[in-house]
């Protein structure tokens, strides 16, 4: 079983920026298997992908709301994946989800993803 535990969440400015990170632990885990995501949920409404990358660094941050601001990358030697997050909106703010998944497919939908972390809160304010 893996377990994930993200962190940096917080409450910023428009236009500052944060940096989550995910923690993945467990005997389960070996970093070169899993695909690590990141999903975010804003209040009623569903959750939402933003980013995702491989053991290899593949990665994609195909989302139309976050492009050129919004970068993944992952340490795997601490197994870690971060979120940098830049020019944050109001929009922005949401609960932020680290995911995990076997494989190296980069999923873009939340069912594709195995492991969950509790999530942590970003608050963008004006």
């Amino acid at each position: 079983q893996v377990q994930l535990v993200e962190s940096g969440g917080g409450l910023v400015q428009v236009g500052g920026s944060l940096r989550l990170s995910c923690a993945a632990t467990g005997r389960s885990f070996t970093s070169s298997r899993y695909v690590m995501g990141w999903f975010r949920q804003a209040p009623g409404q569903e959750r939402e992908f933003v980013c995702a990358i491989n053991w290899s660094d593949a990665n994609t941050c195909d989302t139309d709301s976050v492009k050129g601001r919004f970068t993944i990358s992952r340490d795997n030697a601490k197994n870690t994946v971060y979120l940098q997050m830049n020019s944050l909106k109001r929009e922005d703010t949401a609960v932020y989800y680290c995911a995990a998944r076997q494989g190296l497919t980069l999923a873009t939908i939340y069912a594709n993803y195995d492991s969950w972390g509790q999530g942590t809160q970003v608050t963008v304010s004006s």
